[in-house]
């Protein structure tokens, strides 16, 4: 019995167990699928209670699927939750060793919930949207760039041409990436209701409803409000100590870029063509609250009501989200 902590790398994947307060030394796996059989074999031998990995990047998520797939109690934790327990433990030294060595002491204090992959075909739509997300940010600055070409009289043809067809090839790419996107989702029911159901709110295009649903279908279900919140770094975070140090709250801006990236758009276009969101934004504006907060109030908030959509099957309800102010009833 006991706790397994897996430190993910590249290539490798360290492992320590724990058990009574006591580490076994580290073992080595290679991150390839005879590496997570072997890996699978040595978990089983010692039946822990838990395995803890960090979601690092993409690296984790085979294994973890592998594991998963043998029964093994996995849990995949937030490395920024991982780099907290490491602070108030003072760690002062950083080795793929410790790392696991300390995983494992997390999964036995903390007992953290265990993993649940994400829906068939949820994977492949994430990947889709990030690369599309990707080559539309190039493309900005490949226009960009060809607008600081065109201000100068003296650019050859040659340079301006050349960022033309850079523009044109990504985005035959982007067009191309977002027509398997669609295709993906035509071909699972689950997806495809889902897509219709955010696609109900005001602001919410095409892109924006690919890239969003591309962010939350591989999140757990049973995720609360505060909590998806967090995850898409859209929480505020207070300083506030004694009676010397109080400063106004922050956006953490600590979690997936990706997805409060997807909400700006959609969050802009609300505050201007939806009704109820509007209210909402001028209302905190004449509170005192900057315009990008109240923007941001607004991201939550839809943030929140697409997260109803998908749990509970139903579309985007923006009475049910901003509810009328007592003046307005």
């Amino acid at each position: 019995m006991g706790t397994v902590g897996i430190d993910i790398a590249a290539k490798t994947l360290d492992v320590v167990s724990r058990e009574a307060g006591h580490h076994t030394p580290v073992k080595t796996f290679a991150q390839t699928a005879t590496g997570h059989a072997a890996l699978v074999r040595h978990l089983r031998a010692l039946r822990p209670e838990r395995v803890v990995m960090e979601a690092t990047g993409v690296y984790y998520l085979d294994a973890a699927l592998a594991l998963h797939a043998a029964e093994l109690p996995v849990c995949v934790i937030n490395p920024r939750s991982f780099k907290h327990f490491a602070e108030l433990k003072l760690r002062t030294s950083k080795t793929d060793a410790l790392d696991s060595a300390l995983l494992a002491e997390y999964a036995e204090r903390l007992s953290p919930p265990l993993w649940t992959p994400p829906a068939e075909g949820a994977l492949a739509l994430r990947d889709i949207g990030r690369q599309i997300n990707r080559l539309s940010h190039a493309c900005t600055q490949a226009k960009n760039r060809l607008h600081a070409l065109q201000a100068k009289g003296a650019t050859p043809p040659l340079l301006i041409d050349d960022e033309l067809q850079g523009i044109a090839q990504l985005q035959e790419r982007i067009e191309r990436l977002r027509a398997a996107a669609r295709e993906l989702i035509a071909h699972s029911p689950h997806l495809s209701a889902q897509f219709d159901h955010i696609s109900a709110a005001k602001g919410l295009g095409e892109i924006s409803a690919l890239a969003i649903l591309a962010e939350l279908s591989v999140l757990p279900t049973d995720l609360k409000a505060a909590q998806l919140s967090r995850h898409a770094g859209l929480d505020v975070r207070l300083i506030q100590s004694g009676t010397s140090i109080q400063r106004p709250g922050r956006l953490s801006k600590a979690g997936n870029a990706y997805l409060r990236a997807a909400l700006y758009m959609p969050a802009m276009a609300a505050v201007r063509y939806e009704p109820r969101a509007k209210a909402f934004y001028e209302r905190l504006l004449a509170r005192g609250k900057k315009k990008i907060q109240a923007l941001c109030a607004v991201m939550r908030k839809y943030l929140t009501g697409i997260w109803a959509c998908l749990k509970h099957q139903t579309p985007f309800d923006a009475d049910k989200l901003f509810p009328p102010h007592p003046q307005e009833a």
